[in-house]
């Protein structure tokens, strides 16, 4: 068992979670109290950060340990909840990249993540290129089809 703390949270104007046109979402990551604003000294001589979060909002007896539909969709196939990004999966965690617009004080924002209003953030990583995949990245075609109004 872990017991982890949040760092901060998120701060912008979506309220419900929704699966598209997340692009042009501009969020506010505000650390919380404990953390001095040096512990984001640094970060906007990247491009781009990863953010961890967590789905507070999903209900765990909703979390899915098995296979489904994604987006309940049926013309795409059935596939285990480890095969897919969902938010009902086991320890309701979120991972996204975005981009840095910049900080000020304990507050970090960013452009395209995908967490509403008030999400608890667990931690917050600077991208490298070098921890990208360094070979093709293949996906099934219903993956397309899943994210084609995603970052609109």
């Amino acid at each position: 068992m872990f017991e982890l703390e949040p760092i901060g949270y998120v701060k912008n104007g979506r309220t419900e979670a929704a699966d598209d046109y997340w692009g042009a979402e501009a969020s506010e990551i505000v650390l919380s109290d404990e953390y001095s604003a040096a512990a984001l000294q640094g970060i906007d001589q990247f491009s781009h950060a990863e953010i961890i979060y967590v789905f507070d909002r999903v209900d765990p007896a909703r979390v899915d340990r098995a296979s489904r539909h994604p987006r309940n969709n049926e013309a795409w196939p059935e596939v285990g909840i480890f095969a897919q990004r969902a938010r009902n999966r086991p320890n309701r965690l979120g991972t996204t990249m975005v981009r840095i617009i910049g900080h000020e004080g304990r507050v970090l924002r960013v452009v395209a993540l995908d967490a509403i209003d008030g999400t608890p953030v667990l931690d917050i990583k600077p991208v490298m290129q070098e921890f990208l995949p360094r070979e093709p990245v293949r996906q099934p075609s219903w993956a397309h089809e899943l994210m084609t109004h995603y970052w609109e």
